[in-house]
């Protein structure tokens, strides 16, 4: 495996920006990774016309140097599952269920009863994990670290879980303050385990509702500004008048 300096400048190489890299320190990591001095010389010579192959062989070399340290990782995570199985003897799915129930479970903490059940619930899910593991390291796989690894992380995690919801539930005394649940405490469901959200509740509106506005005064309507027709004249009216009549 790589020395541990060298890959490190190597990262801080590639994570620097390319107009801020140094072209010769670039070519020394390249030399002290490869071993070829004629590769080094050509670098040296005309650095900025060999930057981008600088970049390429250091970032071939820092991808290369990741896929070990994964490997090895999982090679690690592996050992401790085997461990794991034979302590819960996960082939086994019809092991019995650790009859650890405490006498005075019923008058303990709804919080401290709940770890009980929640045990079960684990320890399925550790066997479910188990035997998609062994599906995935059959005989002759050529299965990719990628996608053990998830399994084996939750697995390692669900122990872990498991033995600290035991050592909380054992060594709970009636009358203690229930400790609150840490974020490392907590478990996520299996996606298989989690119940579907239903589908005819509607989300709840978010729209922010609107102050209604203070009452303002009418204001007042435009005045009419089209030309009002004077009404015609009537012809005035002929006087009559009365003749007297002669006696």
């Amino acid at each position: 495996m790589l020395k541990e300096e060298v890959i490190q400048k190597v990262k801080a190489y590639l994570e620097a920006e390319p107009e801020k890299r140094d072209l010769a320190e670039g070519a020394l990591l390249v030399l002290q990774l490869t071993n070829n001095r004629i590769m080094y010389q050509n670098f040296m010579r005309r650095p900025n016309h060999y930057a981008s192959r600088i970049e390429y062989e250091l970032q071939k070399k820092y991808n290369f140097y990741l896929q070990q340290l994964t490997h090895e990782q999982v090679l690690e995570m592996g050992k401790q599952v085997q461990s794991i199985a034979k302590e819960h003897n996960l082939p086994n799915e019809h092991e019995e269920f650790k009859k650890g129930k405490r006498a005075d479970h019923d008058a303990l903490p709804v919080e401290i009863q709940a770890l009980y059940a929640q045990n079960l619930s684990i320890m399925q899910q550790m066997r479910r994990c188990h035997t998609q593991l062994q599906l995935l390291s059959v005989e002759h796989s050529t299965c990719p670290d990628s996608e053990r690894y998830p399994f084996l992380k939750e697995l390692i995690d669900l122990d872990k879980q498991y033995h600290a919801n035991w050592e909380q539930y054992d060594h709970f005394k009636v009358g203690d303050i229930v400790p609150q649940p840490t974020n490392a405490e907590h478990v996520e469901e299996h996606p298989a385990d989690k119940t579907p959200e239903k589908a005819d509740e509607a989300p709840a509106d978010e729209t922010p509702k609107q102050e209604p506005t203070p009452a303002s005064e009418p204001e007042a309507a435009p005045a009419d500004t089209t030309p009002v027709k004077k009404a015609a004249k009537k012809p005035a009216a002929k006087k009559t008048t009365s003749k007297k009549t002669k006696k």
